[in-house]
């Protein structure tokens, strides 16, 4: 009796573990609770969800539902207890599913096909009857030679007065759906793995400056385990217009002192290493930095020369004897339609340009702004170029960076899934039988067949059977 018990006890939780409404409930619970981790911001400053909690709920119960929100671990929603513990859930009543129905599935495809009587045939969903005035070999011929073209491998069993032909095709289609479970439960693995043991975050990286962590919010830190370093960034625009075309920036790995890595890094080409990447991701001017100029002097018929200046520095053209001095700086120069005085009307640089004071030999100095993005402002007369080349140091380079050590078991699920999915709605079990009866003068047919999905698509294969099988005994007639 009490292994009765037991043994019902232990049936119950096996059916509720294996049931669909299990799975259809905590489908629907990860649905809406992703529909929440989506509005709101994971692991961001209470600041920006109280502002975005404040546009639905208004600013008074903002803070409340903000409280709410906080105590059921949807500010980390990916990371929290119970939404590992639905994934867990669901992956088990998959497996639970998949055992309690893989042994049925199993033996139908293992149970090896038998020849059919023509009663039973008679009998089948899909079932064809005909009639030839021809001899039965011929007819048996040509449903071979049809069967086999179409790939099915066929059997033959012959009595007095009848054959029996019987095939089938795609027994192992069966399996696709259990395929299908498998790479779900993978993809949910991958992202366990993702969100224990990986991270994301930023780190806003200036010109010439290096780091060793990231930062998952203003005052958390994430040990990178090597020092990442950006060289420069830089942004390019459409032609006459202060539209981004793109923006990369050179960032360099650095480990046990020495280079190990470099990379020009761009919006959808990351840098990757040891499992940690780096996306390029937004820009900015660093407040009160202060950087130096690359100036590109070439004297009129020699060579170009790049020198490094800073406010104030002065430089010389060489064999001119005309001093330049570094007088200002705009990072998005532009005149003033109404007073026509010039002004910056941004803070990112956009449109920079550099104020220089030239001081001739002869002491009749003069001042010119030259323009990054606009060639035409660096000559100067006398036929020598004074170029705006970058203002470096200033600027940083916005990166996104994240570790998934679960994301390849997630790609490799997702293939796995493609393949079995397409198995599933594309390809079938199909199983054909055929009995032949008659004589050398005129014979009888009759086809049946069963299949496990997409009956209508086998019924048309049914008959492109038949049909050309009585083309080609229609043929063979006239002849």
């Amino acid at each position: 009796m009490e292994n009765k018990e037991k043994k019902d006890i232990f049936e119950s939780i096996w059916d509720f573990l294996a049931s669909v409404k299990l799975a259809i409930f905590v489908l629907i619970i990860l649905a809406l609770s992703s529909i929440i981790g989506t509005i709101v911001e994971q692991k961001a400053e209470p600041a920006q969800n109280l502002a975005l909690l404040s546009k639905f709920f208004g600013d008074s119960a903002a803070p409340t539902v903000y409280n709410i929100f906080a105590k059921l671990g949807f500010m980390d929603m990916y990371g929290s207890w119970w939404f590992t513990s639905f994934l867990v859930i669901f992956s088990v009543n998959l497996i639970v599913c998949s055992i309690d129905r893989f042994p049925k599935t199993w033996r139908i495809i293992k149970t090896p096909q038998k020849p059919l009587s023509a009663n039973a045939i008679k009998s089948m969903p899909v079932k064809k009857e005909l009639t030839f005035k021809v001899g039965l070999n011929t007819v048996k011929d040509e449903f071979l030679n049809v069967l086999k073209s179409s790939r099915y491998h066929v059997s033959e069993a012959t009595e007095e007065g009848s054959v029996r032909l019987y095939t089938q095709k795609g027994r192992y289609a069966r399996l696709a759906v259990y395929v299908v479970h498998l790479s779900i439960i993978l993809i949910f693995i991958g992202a366990i793995i993702g969100i224990r043991y990986g991270f994301k975050g930023y780190l806003n990286l200036p010109e010439g400056s290096s780091s060793n962590v990231l930062y998952e919010s203003p005052t958390k830190s994430i040990p990178l385990g090597f020092t990442v370093k950006c060289n420069w960034y830089e942004t390019e625009y459409y032609d006459g217009s202060d539209t981004p075309k793109e923006f990369h920036s050179e960032l360099v790995v650095i480990e046990d002192g020495r280079e190990v890595l470099k990379k020009i890094i761009e919006v959808n080409d990351p840098l990757t290493y040891k499992g940690i990447t780096f996306f390029q991701s937004n820009y900015g001017i660093m407040p009160n930095a202060v950087g130096q100029f690359a100036i590109d002097i070439t004297p009129a018929g020699g060579q170009e020369k790049r020198l490094w200046l800073k406010f104030g520095d002065i430089f010389e053209i060489p064999g001119t004897g005309i001093r330049g001095r570094i007088h200002d700086f705009s990072p998005a120069l532009t005149r003033d339609r109404n007073t026509g005085r010039l002004t910056s009307y941004s803070e990112n640089m956009v449109n920079p340009a550099v104020a220089i004071e030239f001081m001739p030999p002869d002491g009749n100095s003069f001042t010119g702004w030259i323009l990054k993005r606009y060639p035409e402002t660096s000559k100067i007369p006398g036929g020598h170029s004074v170029k705006l080349g970058d203002y470096w140091g200033v600027e940083y380079t916005g990166l996104q960076v994240s570790k998934d050590p679960g994301v390849w078991l997630i790609y490799l699920a997702s293939v796995l899934m493609c393949i079995s999915l397409y198995i599933c709605f594309f390809m079938s079990s199909k199983k054909i039988w055929i009995e032949i009866t008659g004589d050398r003068k005129a014979v009888s047919v009759a086809v049946g067949g069963s299949t496990n999905r997409n009956r209508l698509n086998f019924e048309s294969e049914i008959d492109r059977i038949v049909a050309h099988v009585s083309e080609a005994i229609e043929g063979r007639s006239k002849k």
